[in-house]
């Protein structure tokens, strides 16, 4: 089995630019990371649950950075991290529910949305 293929080393660059946008941004890196695993060939339905899967390394290896560093606010955490769990629970039911085509729309209003949030 050859290791260094090209899909391979695509799909180790996509990891890279989305660890790095995590680390910038928080949660930038699964947006780019449904972007670049959906230009290797996946679905977007296999974008949005492979993105979903690495996004816990990635949010972990940022985490600890941030709470070593002294930016987590405890306190937000304790009320925010059980209702994202929920939310992400019930956001994962969905995504197998949707047809990739309007989850592809859905996901691209959500990013225009960010985007103006963002810029304003």
């Amino acid at each position: 089995m050859k290791i260094f293929t090209k899909e391979n080393l695509k799909n180790a660059m996509a990891g890279l630019c989305a660890g790095i946008c995590n680390g910038l941004f928080g949660a930038g890196g699964g947006t780019v990371a449904v972007l670049a695993l959906e230009r290797a060939g996946l679905t977007p339905r296999q974008a949005h649950a492979t993105a979903i899967s690495i996004m816990l390394p990635l949010s972990a290896a940022s985490g600890i950075v941030y709470a070593v560093g002294g930016g987590v606010d405890w306190h937000a955490l304790l009320w925010v991290a059980p209702a994202l769990t929920v939310g992400s629970a019930i956001g994962a039911k969905l995504t197998g529910k949707i047809q990739g085509k309007t989850l592809k729309l859905i996901f691209g209003i959500v990013m225009l949305a960010a985007g103006g949030w963002m810029a304003l």
